[in-house]
């Protein structure tokens, strides 16, 4: 391989990652906070994306694909917000089997909810017009949007980091990570929290449907191909660690990119088998943390 088309990978293995990271990072916060494993996480990934082609449908022009990015998100954070309150709220505390299960039948019902709006015909959605064509990187060709994908994960990486390191909100969720009895009864309404908490995580999947229905193909099922993919990148990096979701992103992300090139039929069971080392290394993911 030459070095233009291995250069060429990697920033193509990065686009991948800065989905996986903005998606994955919802579903690790979620967890982190509420010790809820989110099955149906994907589910929010995937109604961001068929509610972007809606979005930007009906705002015709340059500013539909920017109005697509604010809208759906806000529309998937409020669908999630219902999920939260109607359902998950019930098992905070119970064994992780009852979530699984509980998060499993939101997902079939997401899935039958997207079915019944949009059908079974693929859907597509053109990138916005300041990120089409491609630029010249060192002699690679490489698509414009690739690079705003990156960019923006790095943008919304560090208004994570903003948010959980210089906000009284981030402070809150930090503290729900490590004692949540304790911050009720410093006087923080914690069912509040966690609403909000979950619709954060929510918006967050949403947002990484948007940014990658240009460069895919919008199918029923891509929520649950997400969802896998976004559960390596967080083992990888441990639950609840935004460093380790960024770190397990990339991993993931260049690992692929790179597998499908050499060994195309196996590239997915390359991250698997790194997943599995980084687990017998370390069972709690690389920046992960032991439950008390």
């Amino acid at each position: 391989m030459s070095t233009n088309a291995l250069l060429l990978q990697i920033l193509t293995g990065l686009s991948r990652a800065a989905i996986l990271f903005i998606v994955a990072a919802g579903l690790s916060l979620v967890f982190g906070a509420m010790r809820i494993v989110n099955i149906a996480h994907g589910s929010f990934y995937m109604l961001g994306a068929f509610l972007a082609v809606t979005v930007a449908g009906a705002v015709a022009g340059p500013f539909g694909f920017v109005a697509a990015l604010v809208v759906a998100p806000l529309i998937v954070a409020v669908v999630g917000g219902v999920i939260e309150v109607s359902a998950l709220r019930r098992l905070y505390g119970k064994e992780h089997l009852l979530q699984l299960l509980a998060t499993f039948a939101v997902l079939l019902v997401l899935h039958d909810a997207v079915r019944w709006f949009y059908g079974e015909r693929p859907r597509s959605l053109r990138a916005p017009e300041f990120a089409r064509g491609s630029v010249d990187l060192a002699g690679t060709i490489y698509p414009r949007y690739g690079l705003f994908i990156i960019v923006a994960a790095l943008l919304i990486a560090g208004g994570l980091w903003a948010l959980m390191s210089r906000t009284g909100l981030g402070r809150d969720i930090r503290a729900a990570v490590s004692d949540p009895e304790m911050l009720g009864m410093v006087g923080v309404d914690v069912r509040r929290l966690f609403t909000i908490v979950f619709m954060l995580g929510a918006a967050l999947g949403g947002i990484g449907g948007v940014l990658a229905a240009p460069q895919t193909t919008l199918l029923l099922g891509m929520d649950v191909d997400i969802i896998v993919q976004s559960f390596a990148v967080v083992i990888i990096g441990g639950l609840g660690s935004l460093l380790g979701t960024a770190v397990g992103a990339v991993l993931v992300g260049v690992t692929f990119a790179l597998g499908i090139v050499w060994f195309p039929s196996a590239a997915m069971a390359i991250v698997f088998l790194v997943m599995v080392a980084v687990l017998v290394v370390r069972p709690t993911g690389l920046f992960g943390i032991p439950e008390a």
